[in-house]
């Protein structure tokens, strides 16, 4: 009898695949691509030529880019030398189950819509269909109540954020009601 485990990193002719052994690189890519998207975002700024001082509009994207650059170098050189993740192992969570992709789809799908709808709509209506688009896309299947609370939400994050915050939001066709 044979005391071996199977290792879960080998394909079906017994080769390993140095890829899947290394997938965390695939982090530390999206990381370095999207650092250097921040910093090139950054010192393409346009700032004003008056402003005074050292700290102005660069500085904390600067800081974010340089540390996403370190982040993605610092994981690659630990992967490289045999690093690895550990699985989650939460306990409302069964790992041998598939992924829901249905929901994330539809999670998607929600996002996409508010994106593209809150110009034209305004805040109150888009944020309405997506907090309704994400209870439903989410499980909830109370077709009575879940569009009155996501209205009511809609608006009641769009008053906290326009007028008692300052953050302008777009109104869309309620823009003179709210």
């Amino acid at each position: 009898m044979s005391a071996e485990t199977p290792d879960t990193t080998r394909t079906a002719d017994g080769r390993s695949s140095w890829l899947r052994e290394h997938s965390e690189l695939g982090v530390s890519l999206l990381l370095l691509v999207i650092g250097v998207l921040v910093l090139t975002d950054a010192l393409t700024m346009n700032v004003d030529i008056a402003q005074r001082g050292p700290v102005g509009p660069r500085t904390v994207p600067v800081v974010v880019g340089c540390g996403l650059l370190v982040v993605a170098v610092l994981l690659a050189v630990d992967v490289l030398r045999g690093g690895r993740g550990e699985a989650e192992g939460g306990e409302d969570i069964d790992l041998s189950e598939p992924s829901d992709w249905r929901t994330v789809l539809l999670l998607g799908g929600v996002f996409l819509a508010f994106a593209a709808l809150i110009g034209p709509l305004g805040f109150p209506v888009a944020g309405a269909l997506l907090f309704w688009g994400s209870a439903f896309a989410l499980g909830s299947r109370h077709h009575d109540r879940d569009p009155l609370i996501a209205a009511v939400l809609s608006v009641v994050t769009y008053f906290v954020f326009n007028n008692l915050l300052g953050v302008p939001l777009p109104g869309g066709p309620l823009m003179g009601v709210l």
